[in-house]
């Protein structure tokens, strides 16, 4: 027996609408939907199966699918049938915005950081660099406020972690 209209337009709409979303995590929008499709789905997918049910390419399927495994988001499950391998999203929630968030410190903040240590040697010794050293100390010091607020929201109390992202959610 096949699942209703209803469901199947809501499930369609649920991977539409993550995947616009998801521009705002960095993501693109055919890996959050990737993303999205196994989040939701009972049993692990085939890439060929993905990219049938999204109407991707199949090169744009293998590329989210590796990068949504070093993510560390979606996992390649033993081959169960032959040749083709399968895959299945983590479904801890819990997990996945911590996923989410060390990813994201990793593509964004690391690399401002790196950069600042690159620049931090320059000293003021005129007005442009002056102004220079100033904003760089100031972002110096707001992306290590970011970065220790970050380490402490990864290194609490998992749930703690879940109950204050849905707290800052409302």
């Amino acid at each position: 027996m096949g699942c209703s209209s209803e469901f199947v337009a809501t499930r369609k709409e649920f991977i539409e609408r993550w995947g616009k979303i998801s521009s705002s995590w960095g993501v693109c929008k055919s890996m959050a939907q990737v993303h999205a499709l196994l989040l939701i789905s009972a049993k692990p997918m085939s890439a060929t199966c993905i990219m049938e049910e999204l109407d991707i390419s199949s090169g744009g399927v293998n590329t989210h699918l590796r990068e949504l495994v070093d993510w560390g988001l979606v996992y390649k499950c033993q081959n169960i049938s032959g040749r083709k391998d399968y895959y299945h999203a983590e479904k801890d929630l819990t997990k996945v915005f911590r996923q989410i968030i060390v990813n994201r410190k990793k593509r964004e903040l690391d690399p401002i950081i790196e950069l600042l240590n690159q620049v931090e040697h320059q000293k003021a010794s005129c007005p442009d660099s002056e102004e220079f050293v100033k904003i760089v100390s100031e972002i110096r010091a707001l992306s290590t406020q970011l970065e220790n607020t970050l380490d402490s929201i990864l290194n609490t109390d998992q749930q703690w972690m879940v109950n204050a992202l849905f707290r800052l959610a409302h």
